[in-house]
């Protein structure tokens, strides 16, 4: 697994993906003016980024350009799973039992998670868990 992103380089790896690529000074114009960063500092992240294998840069001229080389879903899971490992153990009951009672989950979300539930129960639940299985624990 590669190593977990800063806040600050999350952000940039933001930006470059609502972009879909580009340069540093790209990143620093489309930053979000309460997150501006001087134009060293986005280099200094970018190359981070490229060293943890999160971006991929080729040389244009003088100018790196950067893409990224990983999904924003694939660094979620990734980010997910290391602290459901760091935090919980490994198991995701506690975590979606904290998110839920202490989240501020509406009555409204806590409907659409019923009808995921039930959905899943429909289907037979995805890998890892069963239905029916003690919460917090995992079908092996």
């Amino acid at each position: 697994m590669r190593p977990s992103l800063s806040k600050a380089e999350l952000e940039v790896a933001r930006v470059l993906w609502d972009l879909g690529g580009g340069t540093a000074r790209d990143i620093v114009d489309a930053l979000p003016s309460a997150s501006k960063r001087d134009f060293s500092t986005i280099q200094t992240y970018l190359s981070r980024l490229e060293a943890k294998g999160y971006v991929s840069a080729v040389l244009k001229g003088r100018v790196k350009h950067f893409k990224a080389k990983v999904k924003p879903s694939q660094v979620i899971r990734e980010t997910v799973s290391d602290l459901v490992g760091r935090l919980f153990g490994g198991r995701t009951y506690p975590l979606l039992t904290h998110l839920i009672q202490d989240g501020g989950v509406s009555p409204a979300e806590l409907v659409q998670l019923r009808a995921l539930i039930d959905e899943i129960e429909r289907h037979g639940a995805s890998e890892g868990a069963a239905p029916g299985a003690e919460p917090g624990r995992e079908a092996r």
